[in-house]
C-alpha cells in the first residue's frame, strides 16, 4: 500500500468492470477511487461507533493535489473521532443548499474543467466567465436565496419574466471594461433559463438535487433574431476607417479585415496562431473554436492580407503586449466601427455579411456553413483533419474578393465579378 503521490496517481489505470481503490499508507482511511470511466476521486472511509461504515468523496483528482486531499481527509477523520458523521452532515447540508450555493458549486467545477459542453468538451474560460456574469447579475439576485431542492418551474418562470422585463438591468463596474451595462431582455432571459437548466442537470447527476428540472417547460422568447448585414456602401466606409486606423491600431485594423474576408468569429480571429494557417491548402486549421477543431477554407484575398501582416509574434497573429497570449481587441475594433459611422454594427455583423453575400452568390446553405464553420457532427469531421476541396476554396475566394473590393471602394469590380474571376476584368 503506497503513499498517495502524483506519480502513483499518474500510473493508476481504470478497470473496465469495477471501481479501483488505492489506499494511502500514511493516513489510514484516506484513498482514491477510480471509476471504470477513468474518473478518479479522493475519498475517506470510516466506521461509526455503532459499526456502520461510511465512505465519502472529498475532492476530484486533478482539482486537488494528494497533499491537499490528505489534509482534508485528516480533518474529516478527526470529526469522526469526535463522534460526528461527516457524510451525513454533508448530505444534510446539500439538502439545504441555496440556489446561489448550488450555482457556485457548478462554477467551481466549470473553472477546473469538470463541466462538459454539448459537444463533449470542457467549457472554455470565456464561456465560464459569461456563466459567472449570468449567475451574478440575474440568477443570484432573483433566485439566490431560495432552497435549491424546493425550486419550482413557477420560480424559474418568474425569473425569466423579470429578466425579459428588464428588472435586472443595471450599470456595473468591472475590472476588464470599467463599466458594463446589463440590459436584460427576452434573449438574455432565454439564455439564463438555459444556463439554469444546465446547472440543474449537472447537479442532479451529482446528487446535489433531485426531481424534474425546474427550467424545463418554461416559456421563453428568443427575441428578434439579429439581421444586421452591412451594405456595399457601409463596407466601403468601414474599409476607409480601417485604413485610417492602420498606424494607431494596426492589430485591430488587421484583425477586422481578416474577419470581413473570412467570416471568422471575433474570438477565432483574435486568437489565430501562425501555425494554424495552411498556406498551401488555402485554409485555416483552427485548434480551438466554439465547436472544437475546425478546418476553414479561406480565399486568396484573405491569404494575401495575412501575408502583408508583420510578424508581431512568433506564435500569435495578433499578440497581446507580452506576446504570450492573443490581444483583446474588442474596444479597438468597436472604435473602428464607430469611426466609420457604424455605431450599430460590430464584428459578428461582418460574419453575417460574409454568409449573406455567399448565399446571394448562389451558394447552398451547406457550402455557406462550411465557409463560416458551423458545427458538423459527422464522424469524418470529428476525427479526421480534412483538406477543403477546390470548390470550397474557390467559393471562399469569390466571396472574399467581393468583400475586399467593397472595403477598398472598388464597387464596379463587384458587378463584374465573373469577369474578374476569370481574368477578363
Amino acid at each position: 500500500m503506497p503513499k498517495l503521490t502524483k506519480s502513483v496517481l499518474d500510473r493508476l489505470r481504470p478497470d473496465a468492470t469495477r471501481d479501483t481503490f488505492v489506499w494511502d499508507s500514511e493516513k489510514r482511511g484516506f484513498g482514491v477511487r477510480m471509476k471504470p470511466s477513468g474518473r478518479a476521486s479522493y475519498i475517506v472511509q470510516y466506521k461509526l461507533r455503532h459499526g456502520a461504515t461510511r465512505r465519502m468523496v472529498i475532492g476530484q483528482v486533478g482539482a486537488l493535489t494528494p497533499d491537499e486531499a490528505r489534509k482534508l481527509a485528516r480533518a474529516r477523520l478527526a470529526e469522526v473521532e469526535q463522534g460526528r458523521d461527516p457524510s451525513a452532515e454533508r448530505h444534510e447540508t446539500r439538502q439545504s443548499l441555496t440556489v446561489a450555493e448550488l450555482c457556485e458549486e457548478y462554477l467551481v467545477a466549470a473553472r477546473t474543467g469538470h463541466v462538459m459542453t454539448r459537444f463533449g468538451r470542457t467549457k472554455r474560460p470565456t464561456t465560464v466567465a459569461i456563466d459567472e456574469g449570468r449567475v451574478a447579475r440575474h440568477i443570484a439576485p432573483l433566485l439566490g436565496n431560495k432552497i435549491a431542492k424546493e425550486l419550482t418551474r413557477a420560480d424559474v418562470q418568474r425569473m425569466c419574466d423579470a429578466i425579459a422585463a428588464g428588472k435586472t438591468a443595471a450599470t456595473i463596474k468591472t475590472k476588464v471594461r470599467g463599466i458594463a451595462r446589463v440590459t436584460g431582455g427576452a434573449g438574455t432571459a432565454a439564455r439564463v433559463v438555459e444556463l439554469m437548466g444546465g446547472i440543474w442537470t449537472w447537479a442532479e447527476k451529482r446528487g446535489l438535487v433531485s426531481g424534474q428540472n425546474p427550467a424545463r417547460g418554461v416559456d421563453k422568447a428568443r427575441g428578434e433574431a439579429q439581421e444586421r448585414v452591412l451594405s456595399i456602401h457601409e463596407l466601403g466606409a468601414l474599409g476607409g476607417a480601417m485604413e485610417r486606423a492602420r498606424d494607431a491600431a494596426p492589430l485591430a485594423a488587421g484583425a477586422l479585415r481578416l474577419i470581413a474576408l473570412t467570416g471568422l468569429r471575433r474570438g477565432e480571429a483574435f486568437a489565430l496562431r501562425w501555425r494554424e494557417i495552411d498556406w498551401d491548402g488555402s485554409c485555416l486549421r483552427l485548434e480551438t473554436t466554439k465547436t472544437g477543431r475546425s478546418t476553414r477554407p479561406i480565399g486568396r484575398a484573405a491569404l494575401d492580407h495575412l501575408r502583408t501582416l508583420p510578424r508581431w509574434s512568433e506564435a500569435w497573429v495578433f499578440p497581446g503586449r507580452d506576446g504570450l497570449k492573443p490581444a483583446d481587441l474588442k474596444k479597438s475594433v468597436a472604435a473602428i466601427f464607430d469611426a466609420a459611422g457604424l455605431q450599430d454594427a460590430r464584428g459578428h455583423d461582418l460574419r453575417r455579411t460574409f454568409a449573406s453575400l455567399a448565399a446571394n452568390a448562389g451558394y447552398s446553405d451547406a457550402t455557406v456553413g462550411e465557409l463560416i464553420g458551423h458545427a458538423k457532427r459527422g464522424v469524418t469531421e470529428r476525427h479526421y483533419v480534412r483538406r477543403p476541396d477546390s470548390a470550397l476554396v474557390e467559393a471562399a475566394s469569390r466571396v472574399a474578393l467581393m468583400i475586399a473590393n467593397a472595403l477598398d471602394g472598388r464597387d464596379a469590380e463587384i458587378v463584374e465579378l465573373d469577369k474578374v474571376r476569370h481574368g477578363e476584368g
